[in-house]
């Protein structure tokens, strides 16, 4: 398999850490959406990554699309995602709050960074969405004493939830304090320090 795109993209990152985790190998080419659109744009129109190419040919996009058929590869007891009820549609919506966070986290990022006019309504919007989720995603987690967010063992909302805070921290300097969230920052502490999120780590480079 091949992983496009760079690790200081929480998309990216969460799919290579579930890939080491599962202990599929696969190569990674960290292509920019912006400086390598070229070199993705045959594997993906939308030259948007994550883009994992698979052993055949075929070209799975989007993160938890992509991390689905992961949990497909691997037997039902080793899946990151839960197959049973309550906890899997509760995992589901861990995950989706996360990953829109750090959609709603690339949005300002860009505002700020790509126009010459910033629209302050949109900023403003983006940071009540972020906050709302931040609140929300804390009130979870401090409910749960468990070591993993659904138990004693990793799952996708714990790696995805983890690996926005650390973007939105290196992409937003000063944005949020999870000072201000501690149930979050206690979990992002504890997931940044196991082997697997350091060896799949990129400090956050800006686009040109």
């Amino acid at each position: 398999m091949i992983l496009i795109g760079q690790y200081d993209s929480p998309f990216v990152r969460r799919v290579g850490i579930a890939l080491t985790l599962y202990g599929i190998s696969f190569e990674h080419r960290p292509w920019s959406a912006f400086g390598d659109a070229e070199k993705i744009r045959p594997y993906n129109p939308l030259t948007r990554v994550p883009t994992l190419v698979l052993d055949n040919g075929e070209v799975l996009i989007e993160s938890h699309l992509i991390l689905d058929y992961l949990d497909s590869l691997v037997p039902a007891d080793r899946r990151m995602f839960p197959v049973s009820e309550p906890m899997r549609h509760q995992a589901l919506k861990v995950s989706a709050l996360a990953t829109g966070l750090g959609d709603k986290a690339v949005s300002l990022f860009y505002e700020k960074r790509l126009h010459e006019k910033i629209s302050h309504v949109w900023v403003g919007r983006c940071r009540m969405q972020i906050e709302a989720v931040l609140a929300v995603l804390e009130a979870e987690r401090a409910e749960r004493p468990t070591a993993y967010w659904f138990g004693d063992h990793i799952g996708h909302a714990d790696i995805a939830v983890a690996a926005v805070l650390r973007f939105i921290g290196e992409a937003h300097p000063g944005l949020v304090s999870l000072a201000d969230f501690p149930a979050l920052g206690a979990h992002a502490k504890r997931m940044e320090a196991l082997a697997v999120f350091q060896e799949i780590s990129q400090p956050f480079i800006a686009p040109a």
